[in-house]
């Protein structure tokens, strides 16, 4: 064999190795990563599922308040005096 294909033997053989030695450390990491960024998703989406309940109720209090404050009756008819007009010039 020529040395020329000596290197490129024991280069071939350095890059099987590497992938095989280092693919499980990559792919753990990758495997943290997403992970966690599921973990993330489904905690901000629980408090924002959260959040969003209670601004939910608060605005059904205010307009069930708004409701219960209006008159009782609205067909009950209300007198108004109507004044001279203004004229402006």
């Amino acid at each position: 064999m020529s040395a020329r294909r000596d290197n490129g033997a024991i280069v071939g053989v350095g890059i099987a190795a590497c992938a095989a030695c280092c693919a499980g450390p990559i792919l753990g990491v990758l495997a943290a990563i997403g992970l966690g960024t599921a973990a993330s998703v489904a905690r901000f989406g629980a408090i924002a599922v959260v959040i969003g309940a209670v601004a939910a109720g608060i605005v059904l209090v205010r307009r069930r308040r708004s409701i219960a404050c209006s008159p009782a009756d609205p067909a009950v008819a209300v007198q108004v005096e109507v004044g001279s007009p203004r004229v402006r010039s």
